[in-house]
């Protein structure tokens, strides 16, 4: 299998998802998500911060 370099490691795809494909969905590195202590079915906040998204655990 061949190896990615690191730069293209987390570099992710937007694919089209729900009835029809009214909003788009990507995955998380499972790395990234075991890093953080996040969960399956865990709720998440996205934020635009100027030309980003922000993604941070949602707490009460």
């Amino acid at each position: 299998m061949p190896t990615r370099k690191v730069d293209e490691k987390n570099v992710r795809k937007l694919t089209r998802m729900g009835r029809e494909g009214s909003s788009l969905g990507m995955t998380i590195p499972k790395e990234l998500v075991q890093e953080l202590g996040w969960r399956e079915r865990q709720k998440v906040v996205v934020k635009k911060v100027g030309k980003n998204l922000v993604i941070s655990d949602w707490k009460k």
